[in-house]
């Protein structure tokens, strides 16, 4: 397929940004996006991209989404740099809208063994579109990851046999263009450098630890809050206790007195009434 200059300046940009958002040596990236356009309405689309981490032995596919999280990365700063690669996107289909015949509505870029492709897909995304943007992303998963059948659900793998029975898989192959060029991977400057990070297992490693920790400290603040609850419990019931002993005393003392009384006036009525309150004696004129 016939490629301007233009298109290998946007390329040559896409290569650089994904270079630099995966944090860890690969062996392979794969990106999806598209672009809806319909009368009236705002283009829409998506995009979503894989890498194979590098290892001796066959490794998972990391989805792009997962980074932030996994690498101790900003999200908000890691959104940013994924919209900005989509915009490279756009700017590449808006190129092509001046200089191509037909405009495609989704690609696919690959990058392995030293060869950048893209290869552009012109079916209908639309509403009258045969598989929905869910069963696209099965679809395409299936084939770009080569994901294990094992590993599928049943609900995947009836998508997959749609998608063999379909007449999408017919058009694919008539209508498809396919760009490929060798590169030379230079080393370039990531997100986190390598030598901090060197593996994904290393990153959910502290990940987890991370997780363990903050879990530590929540349990340390609940006991703490605890503690604190206890103990303000035994102070409440240390000043009740006193409290009591002091109106049992004061109970005595007047109980003395009364007694005291009687013994004196033993014949006489009480010049004074004596009544007991709730919380102490009190004498009334």
């Amino acid at each position: 397929m016939a490629t301007s200059n233009k298109e290998i300046i946007i390329f040559a940009e896409i290569q650089k940004k994904l270079f630099y958002m995966i944090p860890e040596r690969w062996d392979a990236i794969y990106l999806y996006a598209s672009i809806i356009e319909e009368p009236f309405k705002k283009p829409i689309g998506e995009m979503y991209f894989y890498y194979i981490p590098k290892g001796i032995l066959k490794r998972k596919p990391v989805n792009v989404y997962q980074i932030p999280s996994l690498f101790n990365i900003d999200e908000e700063s890691y959104n940013e740099l994924v919209q900005r690669l989509y915009l490279d996107i756009k700017q590449l289909r808006n190129v092509h809208r001046e200089i191509k015949n037909r405009l495609w509505t989704n690609l696919t870029i690959s990058i392995e063994n030293l060869q950048f492709k893209v290869e552009y897909g012109y079916e209908d995304l639309g509403p009258n579109a045969e598989f929905s943007p869910y069963e696209r992303h099965i679809i395409w998963r299936y084939k770009n990851l080569k994901i294990d059948p094992e590993l599928q659900t049943k609900e995947e793998k009836n998508i997959i046999n749609r998608y063999f029975s379909s007449d999408l898989i017919q058009f694919e192959k008539g209508n498809n263009d396919i760009y490929i060029e060798n590169m030379y991977r230079q080393q370039e400057h990531n997100i986190i450098d390598y030598e901090k990070t060197l593996t994904l297992e290393a990153a959910i490693a502290a990940q987890q630890e991370e997780l363990q920790e903050e879990k530590f400290k929540k349990e340390k603040k609940l006991k703490k809050k605890k503690d604190k609850k206890k103990s303000k419990e035994l102070g409440n019931f240390q000043n009740e206790g006193l409290e009591n002993q002091i109106l049992f005393s004061r109970v005595e003392k007047m109980k003395n007195i009364t007694e005291s009384k009687e013994v004196k006036n033993s014949n006489d009525d009480f010049d004074d009434d004596i009544i007991l309150s709730s919380d102490f004696m009190t004498k009334r004129d």
